[in-house]
């Protein structure tokens, strides 16, 4: 595969992903209110996600990401990337709690794939990919990941960089 081949295959799972990466960013933007924990600690006296959060972040990253499928004209792995994404973004906040990490403190591959990975493991059924196809979103996501919050850091979405 060329340059141009490589780019092209690029560009196809960058569409793949797409709801996933929708919904990993709309809270940022549509979220707030109450905590999806709802407060509560887990049996180690931690919270269990924290209060960044949030049931309207996680119902709206799900919509987008959906509606976003739905444009693409594949609303169910829309549907499954988006709740996928949820999903591991809040599992990633679970770990991070029990790590002793503030909200917004970095746990860097744990931000940028706990997303990825599980978005990826409920649509696969549907829309397989390949392990390669896989191993090339692993390496990509990461640098996206970083230049988004970037990005929203500086338009004043978010009070942190990475």
């Amino acid at each position: 595969m060329g340059m141009e081949g490589l780019l092209y295959h690029i560009a196809e799972l960058l569409w793949y992903i797409l709801p996933a990466y929708i919904a990993n960013m709309t809270p940022v933007i549509l979220g707030g209110g109450p905590p999806l924990d709802l407060g509560k600690n887990f049996i180690d006296g931690k919270r269990i996600l924290g209060d960044h959060k949030t049931i309207r972040g996680f119902v709206s990253g799900v919509v987008a990401g959906t509606l976003t499928g739905w444009l693409q004209g594949r609303i169910f792995c829309g549907f499954t990337l988006s709740l996928g994404s949820m999903i591991g973004d809040s599992l990633g906040s679970f770990v991070k709690r029990r790590f002793n990490l503030k909200p917004g403190d970095s746990a860097p591959l744990l931000d940028q794939l706990g997303f990825l990975l599980v978005a990826i493991a409920l649509c696969l059924p549907y829309e397989p990919l390949s392990p390669l196809d896989i191993l090339m979103l692993v390496v990509i996501t990461p640098p996206l990941h970083l230049l988004t919050n970037v990005i929203a850091y500086f338009l004043g979405l978010k009070g942190v960089r990475h």
